[in-house]
């Protein structure tokens, strides 16, 4: 791709397409042009919005083949996660809103039923779309939507579980389906596991006296316009010579491994199995994450999520900060941890870069294990090294260990085991939306018996929450904190471990109380500045635990004070709930107290910058400030009208 004058490269073809049929009344010469010419205006659009874009550049050419020969929306284009969806979007009518990617009111990063009839199924997760493609396909042969599905998965993708029981579930049923794997040898991070092996064990060249051998077999199990081009068989099926095997037990016909950057080639292959009337299918794509742009080709992580860029250099924007990330902390305190014990493992579901973990996996390399996406594996497997004596960390997104909850229940909580469990990207995480955002861990882990859950007010606290937990064998134990950049506090040069179930006051009043659990503590302690201008003395505390609550602070919390709101980054049903369930118990809402819960709302909050997104949720610093003015009556209307009246008093 030339990077030298990006801002003058021409789209004459893709100026054409306003749709996915305009697609198909094309050469095949001028869809291997458009899938150029898509490249480039992707390149363009990404480097001004951020967002996913190696994966995206290595799909180009299938996605252009796909739609050049499926009837879509007919037919479903189902994409597994959704990070390589930036191509279809240009080319199902989408084009003149990519430069809305990703922000406030824009385009998800990901597919989305309600943006386009083009997105069948939205992603955002991995390891889903086999089992979405075999729910259609059942739906089509019972009367409902017709069409033809195909399912889009990458490597990294199939190392979760729930793409074999799919897969299992789909050669069992005989059902059409189309499965293209997408083997880029490149997940997030560079694949792992024996699947990982698999793949290239496949790829890997064998004499082509043998692959002749055996294309008329092979080209015999097709139909015969398949057959027609038995001259090719040798080159498109020659992996079969070698592998598919483990995709063919499971009852899929495999054709491949196949160029994924060879338009030509991808229509033969696309158009000879759209026309056969087999079951399911596997197609074995390979293609090269980045591809076509140098940054993005010779990066570590193939460019895999980007900000805004220089497009010539590909060098990404940095925030003009001095402050330290929560994933560093995290990444330092857990390596000064592993240095001084050596039970102290961790586990990652195939986000070593992302938790924070590559660091420990270059320090400790035996001690860090990353084992692909398998959320539940990760779980159980970080409960067997309890059990066998180790200080297991499981790092895992909020959001993705939903994933593995069962295995949460029963193979750590039921047993007592002392996993850590570290929560990155707790609340809210602006662009990657809803799908990302870590909204309900603190219900769903707290409701368990036998579980201590925190949550880092600071990047300070988090140190000795890492260290807290490192210590704590009595059984399982969390903490949860957010994306992003931390408040710039004072670091200690090591975290010391927390009295477990004790929180601590920030700042003394007299008529309101803000009980804080986790990040919003900065926005807590500024409404209390703007209420203590408005006469309303404040006190703020920090729970650092959702459980054990701190029961004595409570107490003191409401003997002291008029007004209690708790404050929380999570869903209903949580920390304040909490709160609320131990003063009712206590007989302590009996004496005119006044409490209000602050959650997020009962929605999935879009995607935006993330204080866009803490505002709209109704966790900004105003928002506390008209909730304690609406609780002690002082104005009338609305909590947002009573902050107005008390201003003007």
């Amino acid at each position: 791709m030339n990077t030298q004058s990006p801002e003058h490269l021409a789209t004459p073809l893709l100026d054409t397409v306003s749709s996915p049929a305009d697609l198909r009344r094309m050469s095949v010469d001028d869809l291997t042009q458009l899938a150029k010419e898509v490249r480039y205006d992707m390149v363009r659009t990404v480097s001004k919005t951020g967002g996913h874009l190696g994966s995206s550049l290595g799909v180009v050419e299938l996605t252009v083949a796909i739609h050049a020969t499926f009837d879509t929306p007919r037919d479903k284009l189902i994409f597994d996660v959704g990070h390589q969806c930036y191509p279809h979007k240009i080319l199902t009518g989408r084009r003149d809103r990519m430069h809305t990617l990703r922000q406030g009111g824009g385009l998800s990063g990901f597919t989305k039923r309600s943006e386009s009839p083009y997105d069948p199924f939205g992603a955002g997760h991995s390891t889903t779309a086999i089992s979405a493609g075999l729910g259609f396909a059942y739906a089509r042969d019972l009367g409902g939507d017709p069409g033809d599905i195909v399912c889009v998965i990458g490597d990294g993708a199939m190392s979760g579980g729930m793409a074999y029981e799919a897969m299992n579930n789909c050669g069992d049923s005989g059902k059409r389906l189309i499965v293209i794997l997408n083997d880029n040898d490149m997940s997030i991070s560079p694949p792992v596991g024996a699947l990982s092996n698999h793949l290239t064990r496949i790829c890997a060249q064998r004499p082509l006296q043998d692959a002749k051998a055996r294309a008329k077999e092979i080209a015999s199990l097709f139909p015969t316009p398949f057959r027609e081009g038995a001259d090719r068989a040798k080159d498109l099926l020659k992996g079969m010579v070698i592998g598919g095997t483990l995709f063919e037990q499971l009852g899929f016909s495999y054709v491949g491994p196949v160029d994924g950057h060879d338009v030509p080639l991808l229509m033969k292959v696309l158009r000879n199995v759209r026309a056969s009337e087999t079951g399911p299918v596997l197609i074995h794509v390979q293609t090269v994450k980045g591809k076509g742009y140098k940054p993005a080709e010779i990066a570590h992580d193939k460019c895999h999520g980007v900000s805004r860029f220089d497009i010539v250099t590909g060098e990404q924007a940095k925030p003009k900060t001095a402050k330290i990330s929560y994933t560093k902390v995290f990444a330092n305190s857990i390596v000064q941890e592993a240095e001084d014990d050596p039970r102290v493992v961790a586990v990652t579901a195939a986000m070593p870069a992302g938790t924070g973990l590559d660091r420990m996996m270059e320090r400790f390399p035996e001690r860090c294990f990353d084992v692909g996406i398998a959320e539940q594996h990760a779980v159980t497997f970080s409960a067997g090294l309890a059990a066998g004596g180790m200080r297991p960390f499981c790092t895992i997104y909020s959001t993705f260990l939903q994933r593995g909850y069962d295995q949460v229940v029963h193979d750590v909580a039921i047993q007592g085991l002392p996993v850590r469990f570290a929560l990155d990207r707790a609340g809210l995480v602006g662009a990657d939306g809803p799908t990302h955002a870590g909204a309900f861990d603190i219900g769903y882990l707290a409701n368990l018996p036998g579980f201590v859950v925190m949550a880092a007010a600071d990047e300070a606290e988090l140190m000795h929450m890492v260290a807290t937990a490192a210590k704590y064998d009595a059984g399982p134990i969390a903490f949860r904190y957010p994306r992003g950049e931390g408040l710039g506090v004072e670091l200690p040069a090591r975290g010391q471990p927390l009295e477990i179930g004790k929180g601590r006051i920030v700042k003394r009043g007299r008529q309101v109380a803000i009980l804080s659990l986790g990040a919003r503590l900065g926005e807590c302690l500024k409404a209390a500045g703007e209420l203590d201008a408005l006469g309303l003395s404040t006190t703020v505390a920090d729970a650092r635990f959702a459980k054990p609550l701190d029961t004595d602070l409570i107490a003191d919390l409401v003997r002291e004070h008029e007004v209690l709101i708790t404050i929380e980054e999570g869903a209903t049903g949580g920390f304040g709930a909490l709160v609320l369930h131990h003063l009712a118990g206590e007989g302590l809402l009996d004496h005119g107290l006044k409490i209000r819960t602050m959650t997020l709302p009962d929605a999935f909050v879009a995607h935006d910058t993330v204080s866009a997104m803490y505002d709209a949720a109704g966790l900004s610093a105003r928002h506390i400030v008209d909730k304690a003015v609406a609780a002690l009556g002082l104005g009338e209307g609305t909590e947002e009208e009573g902050r107005k009246v008390v201003s003007l008093a």
